[in-house]
């Protein structure tokens, strides 16, 4: 494949600290690049460098002749007086990018819910997030260098980046480059996986799925002394394996090696300890919403709702910005109250939020973390039964990544992502035995989620989630439900139930209650008359739910044959051409399965 980009000996250095030492790397046609490591330690410098942003101490970056660089910065670098029209597609007539079809696309997915005449000035920070991204996509780029593209996205934004960037070029041409803390998107879009640790770029094969098991590897044969570390990628690990199917389904690897590697790792949460903790601090009764609803003026945001939450709870809250989130999590809190129907809290509920905002941390500013430490609670209790060991906020605050020599640092110059795992570790040590998180990922490396889910692992009480992180919401909730219409509704199938929701009733669509401009000649999908689906009959329900179990007793034998198939993948990881064979043979056996269940979404949405 040809060269597009490469940098040799790369030296880069800060007036406390040595970045990178003699970097050398490359990039070629085909590659689907995703740069992960701590906070700090210079992956957006290395893209800005490879992008020619910013120029190295030492050694040079080399593009080969003619190939274009596209850059989408953390900075926003919009001009407030532009519209969004001349931000996204400069002075080219209606007819000239409506004609592109690639033009189109980025518009509909990142910008239906913008007027194109709407001034740049008066948007929203999420909105001039799509704005600058919709620019840079709208372009003709050889090379995309993406510095936190996800961010202000929503769920559904981020699975049509994905998609986009998946099926933008012909494969094996052209070049991607991303830094990101969104895993899914990772595993969803991306081959290879460059670490940024210790002064060098260290390559690996695949996604992120991918990566944690080779950098588990590594740890273990080279005995590193970062023990913790290695527990939190063997835990992560044991989730990619023992949780959604699709991120087994392709092994690229000895499958022997990874259950190897997995076999001591106990299961991520004991459910039965966990509920037992939680009845005992909260009782049977946490919080239930009746029939509630809530109208602001004349604009109702939620109706009906029904919801009885149960202790030890885990529950994501998925739903497009503006659909009520906020509003749902402030009934569950006490901070809004319903204009229809009722709230109920039990007598021993404490609520605690962890807000996207970090209003709490505003009395600390000028304290250093450790004065900040003095001032809280002695012993913070972690784990469950016999594993239940109490520890200092100092030794909690170590687990979520702190080094002494940051402990003298005031709150004010911390990073974000310190200053947010400032605030998780202040809700925590406040004991609530409910815990809303609102966006709880903003700012924070892959690696440090992974604490804070080995973290909430061990926390007794009612989880409510709120994030377009999808990775982090299946990971640390055990249900999800969503917001359509302003109504409540679960979600069975989990993310991709609601993305196929979603994508089943566009006149529900955020995204496409105004369009920029009429590409079909035709009334939009918010504008027309909404097409009403007949009531299914009583004979129908029956059928459905016939199918349903007909469904379920396949979907079990394949679920077994799947089993059979990655044993026998695992006695024969010797035999280069039978784990081909056995690997086809399963994904074709996946492939069933998954059909399958979407048939049987199918049958339970008419059988509900």
């Amino acid at each position: 494949m040809a060269h597009l980009l490469g940098a040799e000996a790369l030296h880069l250095e800060f007036p406390t600290k040595v970045v990178f030492d003699s970097v050398s790397l490359g990039v070629n046609e085909g590659d689907r690049i995703g740069i992960v490591g701590r906070n700090g330690d210079g992956k957006s410098s290395l893209l800005a460098m490879l992008a020619g942003r910013l120029e190295p101490d030492g050694g040079r970056v080399t593009v080969r002749s003619g190939v274009r660089v596209g850059v989408l910065d953390q900075a926003d670098t919009l001009l407030d007086a532009h519209t969004v029209r001349e931000a996204v597609v400069a002075d080219a007539a209606d007819h000239e990018w409506a004609g592109d079809a690639k033009v189109r696309d980025v518009i509909a997915g990142l910008l239906g819910d913008l007027p194109f005449e709407a001034v740049v000035g008066e948007l929203s920070g999420g909105q001039r997030r799509r704005v600058a991204l919709a620019a840079l996509l709208a372009g003709d780029h050889d090379v995309l260098a993406l510095d936190e593209p996800t961010n202000h996205l929503d769920v559904e934004a981020i699975t049509w980046l994905a998609a986009h960037l998946k099926r933008r070029w012909p494969a094996n041409s052209a070049g991607l480059l991303v830094v990101t803390h969104d895993r899914w998107f990772l595993d969803e879009v991306c081959t290879t996986t460059w670490e940024v640790h210790d002064r060098i770029v260290e390559p690996f094969e695949g996604g992120y799925a991918a990566y944690i098991l080779q950098r588990v590897e590594r740890d273990r044969q080279a005995a590193v002394r970062e023990e913790r570390r290695q527990n939190l990628a063997r835990k992560e690990l044991a989730w990619l394996r023992r949780g959604p199917p699709a991120r087994t389904s392709k092994p690229r690897f000895r499958i022997d090696a990874a259950n190897a590697l997995i076999a001591d790792v106990p299961p991520l949460r004991d459910p039965t300890t966990l509920q037992s903790l939680a009845v005992g601090r909260l009782g049977k009764d946490v919080v239930d919403l009746e029939d509630a609803s809530v109208s602001y003026g004349d604009k109702q945001v939620l109706r009906d709702v029904e919801w009885r939450i149960a202790p030890g709870e885990r529950t994501g809250i998925l739903g497009v910005n503006g659909s009520g989130k906020s509003t749902l999590l402030g009934l569950v809190a006490g901070t809004v109250t319903p204009t229809g129907g009722r709230v109920k809290r039990g007598k021993t509920v404490q609520v605690a939020t962890l807000s996207q905002r970090m209003d709490d941390l505003e009395p600390f500013l000028g304290d250093p973390v450790r004065v900040v430490l003095a001032g809280l609670r002695t012993t913070y209790t972690m784990g469950t039964g016999s594993k239940a060991r109490d520890m200092t906020p100092g030794q909690l605050l170590e687990r979520l990544g702190f080094s002494n020599a940051q402990l003298s640092t005031p709150v004010k110059d911390l990073s974000g992502g310190q200053k947010r795992r400032l605030q998780l570790l202040l809700v925590l040590l406040s004991q609530p035995n409910v815990l809303i998180l609102d966006e709880p990922t903003n700012d924070v490396d892959t690696d440090m989620l992974a604490a804070m889910e080995d973290l909430l692992d061990s926390w007794p009480g009612t989880l409510v989630v709120v994030s377009h992180d999808r990775y982090f919401l299946e990971r640390v909730t055990d249900q999800q439900y969503a917001i359509l219409g302003g109504r409540l509704r679960h979600l069975p199938g989990g993310v991709d139930e609601y993305l196929r929701l979603r994508a089943q009733s566009p006149v529900d669509h955020a995204r496409t209650q105004t369009s920029p401009v009429d590409l079909g000649g035709g009334a939009s999908g918010a504008d027309g008359a909404q097409t009403q689906q007949p009531a299914a009959s009583a004979a129908d329900v029956r059928a459905a739910r016939k199918d349903m179990q007909r469904i379920e007793r396949q979907m079990a034998k394949l679920s077994a044959a799947e089993e059979k198939l990655h044993a026998r993948m695992a006695e024969q990881a010797t035999d280069h051409e039978a784990v081909l064979k056995l690997d086809a043979e399963l994904r074709d056996t996946v492939a069933q399965r998954e059909q399958l269940e979407e048939e049987w979404l199918a049958a339970a949405e008419l059988a509900d």
